[in-house]
C-alpha cells in the first residue's frame, strides 16, 4: 500500500519537511518497519522518532481514505448525471469527511422518505413556491393540489413541508452553520431511567448531568457512554434548540410574506426529526473516538511503562502463586527461566503444615541456589510475603503484579509451553518470569488483560490492539532481543519477525543448538534478505563469533565499526566499551553515501555500552504492616506503588486488597493536567489516607498531603529530596527509617 502519492499534503498537515516526510513514506512502501526506519535510517528521515514517523503513516492513511471516499462520490453523482461544474469545485474544497458526505447527501440513495412519497403526490412545485417565498397565500395555492391521492388543503401543505424539511436537512452550507453551533454550545446530558435508580448506582454520579462537548474529558464521556449502551441512563447530545432555530430561519427566511409560517414549521421539523438526530448522531460518534483514542493512548502509556518495567535479570528464583484453603504453588526457575521443581506449600494453616513449609522453602534455597523470591500480589500475597520474610533467609522478596498470570495458565501458550503442567505451575511461572523479565513474559498475554488500561473494554476493539500492538513492537525492538533464549512469542515482535518466521527461528534454533552469529538467520527458513535487513540489529547474539553480533550495530555498518578500529591499530573487541579509544574517533572520517552523521554518531554512542538494557535494575519495596481495608484509617502516610494512571488520577497499591485512587488534583501542589507529567508506572510514593469507604471498597489517597508546598528559597533542597526520595529503599533498610534517614539529611 503505497501512499507517496499524499506526502506533501500529510508533511503540511504534521508540519514536518516534506523530504522526511517522503523519505519516510518510500521506505515503509519498500516495507520497512518503523523501528528500523528510526533506529537505523535517521539520516534518511531527518532522525524522526518513532511517534514522528507512526503520525505520518496514520495521517498517510487518513488521506488515502479520504481521497477514495472523494473518488467514490464523484463516480456515483456523475452516474447520476447530476454533476455540474460548481458542484465539482464544492467537492474540490471540500477538507473534512463530514464537509464531503453533506455534498453528498443530497444525491445519496436512500429508504423512501415523506418527502419522497410527497413529491410522488405532485407536491414539489408548491414546496419550491414556499422554499422560495413566492407572494402566494399558501392555503389557497394549496387547493389546486388536491387529489385522490391529496385529499385536503391541509395535506397538501404537510406534504410540501415535508419536501421542505428535507432541503433544509439537505443544505450543505445550513449543515455547516449547525454544525459549527454544536461544536460551540452543544451540551452532553445524560439522565437516570425510571426505576434505574438502585441497579445504575454505579453510575450515580450521571444521574442528572450536563457538561459542554468542547470540555468534557474522555472518561466521563466513555462512562457515560457506557451508561447508556447498558440501559441505565438516557443521554442527549444538544444546543439550546431555540438558538439553533433562531440561526436556520435567518438562513433560510428572507421575506416576511404569507409563507412564512409554512417554512418555519418545515424548518422546526426538519431540526427536530432530522438535522439534530443527524449532528447528535455525528458527534455522539466523534466524541466517542476521540474519547476512544485518548484512552487507547492512555493504556498504550501504561503497557509501555508496564513493558519497560525493571527487570532482576537472569537470576535463580523461587516463585510462590500465594493461595489461602488450595495452598501455595511454589516454582524454583534457574536463571534462564526453565522450570526445576514444584511444590505446594500450607502457610495460614497454625499446625505441622508451617513448619513442613518453612522445611520446604529452605531446602529449595538451599538445593537450587535462589537468588531472590517472586511473589504473586493477589489473594494471600501480602500473608505470603511476610512469612518469606520472617525465616530471614537473606533474600530479596519481590511483590509481583499477578494481573493476567491466570489468564495465561489457561491459554494455548501455556499449554504449548508446560503441557505436562496444571495451571496453578503455569501461574507460578509465570509471576517468577515476570520478575526476571516483565517484557519477555508479559507479551504472552493478551494487553488487555493486564490491568493498565482505562474503559478497555468500551473501545474501539480494533484500534485498541493496532495501538497495544504497536506499543509492544517498540517496546520489543527498544530493549533488544537474545535470538537463543527468546520465545517464539517474543520473537514474533521483532523488527520484520511476524509469527510465522519466529516459529521458524525457535525450530531452527533446536536444531542447531544456538546461533553462533547473526548471519545464521539466513538459513532460517523464510526469513529472506528483507526480513534480516530490519531484524538483524534488534536481535543479539550473546558470545557469539562476531562481538558486534550482540550489540545493536546493525550487520551493515559492521564494516565501518572494523575501519575504525584498524585505524586505531585495535581490535573491534578491544574498541568495544573503551572510552579513552572511542574518544579518539573522528566521526566525520566515517560519513558515506550510505551511512550519514547521525548514523556514526549512534554507532559510537552503541559502541561505549555496547547491548545495554534501557531498563533499570529492578529493586525491592516494603509496604507498610496493613493486610486489609480495615487496617487503612483517614489521616495515616504509608509507602505505596503506583499501578495504573489515568487522566483524572494515579492507582496506587498501598498493599490491601485494594488500589487507592489519587486524583489528579491530590498529586502535585502545581497544577497538572495528566498524571503522567509527574509520575510513572511502578514509582513508589508516599501517600496519605483522605477518605476510606469500606462498603464500596475505596479509598483516596493524597501525594501532596505527604510534602510541603514548595518555597522558592527552598526548591534545590526539595528538590534534592525527592530525588532522593524516589530512589529505591536499599533492600536491607526498612522503607520507614529510609524516610527518616532522606530527612534527617535533606529536611522536612
Amino acid at each position: 500500500m503505497s501512499f507517496l502519492p499524499y506526502a506533501q499534503s500529510v508533511a503540511a498537515t504534521l508540519q514536518l519537511k516534506s523530504n522526511d516526510v517522503n523519505s519516510v513514506l518510500e521506505l515503509l512502501a519498500e516495507g520497512a518497519t518503523i523501528p528500523f526506519i528510526a533506529r537505523y535510517r535517521k539520516d534518511k528521515t531527518g532522525n524522526l522518532d518513532e511517534v514522528q514517523i507512526q503520525a505520518i503513516e496514520d495521517e498517510a492513511k487518513l488521506q488515502k481514505e479520504f481521497a477514495e471516499r472523494k473518488a467514490f462520490i464523484e463516480k456515483t453523482i456523475e452516474d447520476q448525471g447530476k454533476m455540474t461544474e460548481a458542484l465539482q469545485v464544492k467537492i474540490n474544497a471540500a477538507l473534512t469527511i463530514a464537509v464531503l458526505e453533506d455534498i453528498y447527501l443530497p444525491y445519496k440513495p436512500k429508504r423512501k422518505t415523506k418527502a419522497q412519497t410527497a413529491r410522488e403526490n405532485g407536491l414539489e412545485p408548491l414546496a419550491l413556491k414556499i422554499f422560495t417565498q413566492e407572494q402566494i397565500d399558501p392555503i389557497t395555492e394549496a387547493q389546486a393540489y388536491i387529489t385522490e391521492l391529496v385529499k385536503t388543503a391541509d395535506e397538501a401543505l404537510q406534504g410540501a413541508r415535508d419536501i421542505i424539511a428535507e432541503l433544509v436537512n439537505e443544505d450543505a452550507n445550513a449543515r455547516a452553520k449547525m454544525r459549527k453551533f454544536f461544536e460551540d454550545t452543544a451540551t452532553v446530558q445524560s439522565k437516570v431511567l425510571a426505576d434505574k435508580e438502585v441497579e445504575a448506582a454505579k453510575f450515580k454520579d450521571y444521574f442528572e448531568f450536563s457538561e459542554p462537548i468542547s470540555k468534557i474529558p474522555s472518561h466521563r464521556m466513555l462512562a457515560i457512554l457506557r451508561g447508556f449502551m447498558e440501559g441505565y441512563l438516557k443521554m442527549d447530545i444538544a444546543p439550546q434548540e431555540e438558538g439553533a432555530l433562531e440561526k436556520l430561519e435567518a438562513h433560510f427566511i428572507h421575506h416576511q410574506n404569507a409563507t412564512k409560517g409554512q417554512l418555519q414549521k418545515a424548518i422546526k421539523d426538519a431540526y427536530r426529526r432530522l438535522l439534530q438526530p443527524s449532528l447528535e448522531s455525528e458527534f455522539r460518534m466523534a466524541l466517542k473516538t476521540k474519547a476512544d483514542e485518548e484512552a487507547i493512548n492512555v493504556f498504550a502509556e501504561n503497557l509501555r511503562q508496564l513493558l519497560l518495567s525493571s527487570p532482576v535479570g537472569s537470576k535463580k528464583i523461587l516463585a510462590i502463586d500465594p493461595g489461602y484453603r488450595t495452598g501455595c504453588k511454589v516454582v524454583c526457575l534457574d536463571d534462564t527461566g526453565a522450570l526445576k521443581k514444584t511444590e505446594l506449600i500450607y502457610i495460614h494453616e497454625k499446625n505441622n503444615k508451617l513448619l513442613d513449609a518453612e522445611h520446604k522453602i529452605r531446602t529449595l534455597v538451599q538445593q537450587f541456589s535462589i537468588e531472590a523470591f517472586a511473589i504473586g500480589d493477589g489473594t494471600a500475597g501480602r500473608e505470603t510475603e511476610q512469612f518469606i520474610k520472617g525465616l530471614q533467609l537473606n533474600l530479596p522478596v519481590y511483590l509481583v503484579n499477578e494481573d493476567g498470570a491466570s489468564i495465561y495458565s489457561a491459554s494455548e501458550i501455556a499449554r504449548d509451553e508446560f503441557p505436562e503442567q496444571d495451571i496453578t505451575v503455569r501461574g507460578s511461572v509465570s509471576i517468577g518470569r515476570r520478575l526476571m523479565d516483565p517484557l519477555a513474559e508479559l507479551v504472552k498475554i493478551d494487553p488487555k488483560s493486564i490491568g493498565v488500561g482505562q474503559y478497555q473494554h468500551d473501545v474501539n476493539q480494533t484500534r485498541l490492539k493496532e495501538k497495544l500492538d504497536q506499543t509492544v513492537v517498540s517496546c520489543v525492538n527498544l530493549v533488544g532481543v537474545n535470538v537463543n533464549t527468546a520465545s517464539k512469542h517474543l520473537l514474533s515482535y521483532v523488527s520484520g519477525i511476524g509469527p510465522s518466521i519466529a516459529e521458524n527461528i525457535v525450530q531452527y534454533r533446536n536444531e542447531i543448538g544456538v546461533f553462533k552469529n547473526r548471519k545464521q538467520l539466513l538459513k532460517v527458513p523464510r526469513l529472506g534478505a528483507k526480513a534480516y535487513e530490519q531484524c538483524a540489529g534488534f536481535l543479539r547474539v550473546k558470545g557469539g563469533e562476531h562481538p558486534l553480533d550482540a550489540s545493536a550495530v546493525h550487520p551493515e555498518s559492521y564494516a565501518v565499526v572494523e575501519q575504525m578500529a584498524k585505524d586505531l591499530n585495535v581490535t573491534v573487541q578491544d574498541l568495544m566499551a573503551n572510552e579513552s579509544l572511542l574518544q579518539n574517533i573522528a566521526a566525520q572520517k566515517y560519513v558515506n553515501e550510505s551511512l550519514g552523521a547521525l548514523g556514526v554518531q549512534d554507532i559510537l554512542k552503541e559502541l561505549k555500552k555496547p547491548g545495554l538494557d534501557p531498563r533499570s535494575e529492578a529493586q525491592a519495596f516494603e509496604f507498610a504492616a496493613i493486610f486489609g481495608i480495615e487496617d487503612v484509617y483517614v489521616g495515616m502516610i504509608v509507602p505505596g506503588m503506583v499501578t495504573n494512571i489515568t487522566r483524572f488520577g494515579a492507582f496506587v497499591d498501598i498493599g490491601v486488597k485494594q488500589d487507592g485512587l489519587v486524583h489528579v488534583s491530590e498529586i502535585a501542589h502545581k497544577y497538572i493536567s495528566d498524571p503522567n507529567e509527574v509520575l510513572k508506572l511502578n514509582q513508589a510514593v508516599r501517600v496519605k489516607v483522605t477518605e476510606v469507604d469500606i462498603a464500596r471498597k475505596r479509598i483516596a489517597l493524597s501525594i501532596k498531603q505527604t510534602e510541603e508546598a514548595p518555597l522558592r528559597s527552598s526548591q534545590p533542597q526539595q528538590a534534592n529530596f525527592k530525588k532522593a526520595q524516589n530512589k529505591a529503599v536499599p533492600k536491607e533498610m526498612n522503607l520507614n527509617d529510609a524516610l527518616s534517614a532522606l530527612k534527617q539529611k535533606f529536611g522536612k
